[in-house]
């Protein structure tokens, strides 16, 4: 009798390290022990983490992090954590928190899924942000997109009655399998009037990305849905 493997997870993401500047390298080596979230542990307590009460907004995987940083220093009223497996972009997003002297910031380098699974109490997040994940435009890797039912209904946890979830791709199949599979969740509802995408928020900041892109033409959905 054979031994059955174990199945692999499908992760939504490549470690795509890439090196380290030396000003990254200072900033993890000094930086995180004040403002880094460890991978294991116990349940966050976020009053503890942030020294008050405030909304809590989290943000899957933001690239160098100058949106995020931007959004923070704009919203001192709320208390960001944001999650990004590749560590040069969590280097440059601690060197912004120091050099912006941002207090209600803090980062996690690992992956979202265990991180929400572990560390992040149900019903504790006013806000979810997902902002330009990896399309995976080939077919054969829709899999790998980290919308999928299963990860809307671990949000769906994870938000408070009345939470945010916060999505924006710049791939249309993309934005259109995200309608469906959160209009298809019992757990959302649509803020768009007519039941499709929204106008860019004022909160979400125009990325560079962002702006060559509509030089270029090309187009931007976001999509915004309330937690029932």
């Amino acid at each position: 009798m054979t031994e059955s493997k174990p199945m692999r997870t499908v992760r939504s993401f490549v470690r795509r390290e890439g090196r380290l500047t030396p000003g990254q390298q200072k900033a993890l080596d000094d930086l995180w022990p004040m403002f880094g979230i460890e991978e294991t542990g116990p349940e966050l307590d976020f009053a503890q983490l942030f020294g008050r009460e405030a909304s809590r907004v989290l943000e899957i995987g933001f690239g160098n992090g100058s949106s995020l940083a931007e959004m923070a220093a704009k919203q001192t009223d709320a208390d960001f954590i944001g999650v990004e497996v590749h560590r040069p972009g969590v280097g440059q997003l601690l060197k912004l928190i120091e050099n912006n002297q941002l207090s209600n910031l803090r980062v996690a380098c690992t992956d979202a899924v265990e991180l929400l699974k572990t560390r992040i109490a149900d019903h504790s997040l006013d806000r979810v942000q997902l902002y330009f994940p990896d399309p995976w435009h080939k077919k054969r890797h829709h899999k790998r997109r980290i919308i999928q039912p299963a990860f809307v209904s671990l949000l769906a946890k994870k938000l408070k009655p009345g939470g945010h979830l916060h999505m924006a791709t710049d791939w249309q199949d993309y934005a259109e399998q995200m309608l469906e599979d959160l209009s298809g969740s019992k757990d959302f509802v649509n803020c768009a009037s007519d039941g499709t995408y929204i106008p860019r928020p004022d909160y979400r900041p125009l990325t560079k990305f962002e702006q060559r892109g509509h030089r270029l033409g090309h187009g931007v959905w976001d999509l915004l849905f309330k937690r029932k």
